[in-house]
């Protein structure tokens, strides 16, 4: 079962779309279900995320969890950014049903794969940011959040 969270973001999802000429783009995929994620991130020169859009083909939880992300990351700086976790989309969701975990997994990896994009177009390091995955199937969580 969703929670009214969940069916809010998936019925009304916020940020779709995408950036022309992005600072950073990423796209991250579940090769188990199929979903497919990417995030666009539009940052200026102070490294704050102004804009951010999405477009995800997947079930209702990949495209919530997505939604959710990108307002988690709208107006906030790239290291803060950082400190979204798929556990925080999760909370900010209210949970998702064990078997959905993977789709907040997802939305964690595309904000990571879009700030490389951006790092690498810049030349810079970000603190604590790893080369993302393109295919996040190994990695799937089996916690319940």
């Amino acid at each position: 079962m969703y929670t009214e969270k969940v069916m809010d973001h998936f019925e009304h999802p916020r940020n779709v779309g995408e950036i022309e000429n992005p600072s950073g783009m990423g796209t991250v995929g579940n090769a188990k279900c199929g979903d497919i994620m990417r995030i666009y991130l539009d940052i200026d020169e102070n490294q704050v995320i102004q804009d951010v859009k999405f477009k995800t083909f997947g079930c209702g939880a990949a495209v919530a969890t997505s939604s959710m992300a990108t307002e988690m990351v709208k107006g906030k700086t790239v290291q803060e950014a950082m400190s979204v976790t798929n556990k925080a989309v999760c909370e900010a969701l209210d949970g998702l049903p064990p078997v959905k975990i993977h789709c907040s997994l997802l939305a964690e990896e595309a904000i990571h794969a879009a700030l490389w994009d951006y790092a690498q177009k810049n030349g810079i390091e970000i603190e604590g940011l790893e080369k993302p995955k393109s295919d996040i199937s190994e990695e799937e969580e089996d916690e319940e959040y």
